[in-house]
This record gives structure tokens, sequence and C-alpha cells, in this order.
């Protein structure tokens, strides 16, 4: 069974980008969302393995939306997307707020390649992990 996953970033170019590489690894079962409120929202009615969640988005930020899923007790990775101007602090409070992994914006497509491997099922011949 392939990786369920749901993508939660207020920019469709940076879905768009997340996608293309979920759809290179086999991931064909993905949730996008524009903003925090939908990401919870879609987190609680699908059956969720691997949530990429942008830092900063409308109506519930990143952090917000791994709280409510960590309130659910669900224990699936969440990666942090995050902009340049990360902060170390930013990181810390990510991870505190039940963050599996992040990355930092912009990324070269194999960079979130490498990165998902460690959390996606390949089950299609046609994925080749790069």
């Amino acid at each position: 069974m392939s990786t369920r996953v749901l993508v939660a970033d207020d920019s469709s170019f940076m879905r768009t980008i997340i996608v293309d590489v979920l759809h290179e690894l086999g991931v064909t079962e993905i949730t996008q969302v524009a903003d925090g409120r939908e990401a919870a929202q879609a987190f609680r009615q699908g059956n969720i393995d691997l949530v990429i969640l942008d830092w900063e988005m409308p109506h519930m930020s990143g952090v917000g939306v791994t709280k409510a899923i960590r309130e659910t007790g669900a224990d699936i990775p969440i990666v942090m997307v995050t902009g340049v101007g990360m902060k170390k602090e930013h990181v810390v409070t990510a991870v505190h707020a039940g963050a599996t992994d992040y990355l930092l914006k912009p990324f070269e497509p194999s960079t979130l390649r490498k990165k998902l491997l460690k959390y996606c099922t390949i089950d299609t011949p046609d994925a080749v992990p790069a």
C-alpha cells in the first residue's frame, strides 16, 4: 500500500513541487490543502500516513496543525517546510510541537526526495528513488 500524504501549503507553486516529487516516488494518495484549518480538518477526515506542512499558513500555522495532530494521539511523521529566514528557535518550536523533521526553502527536489524516502512506502515498479 502506498503512503497517504497530506500536503498543506498556501503556495500552489510549493504544493506542485512537493506533489511532483511524491509522484516520482510512486505516491498517488495525496490530499492538498492551502491553509492550516483545512489541514487539520483533512487530517481528521482522512487516513493519513505522512503530513508535509508549511510553517506559515492562513487560519492556523504549521505548528498549530502539528499540535492538533499530536493531540489526537497520532504518531505519524510530520515534515515542517520553512522559509529561508527560519531561526533555530523556530526549528526547536516545531520539534517541541511534534514535528518529526523539517526542510528549509528554497530546496532542490532531490533534497525533498531524500527526506521523503525516510517516510514513504514505495510500492510501484516505476518509482525510482534518486
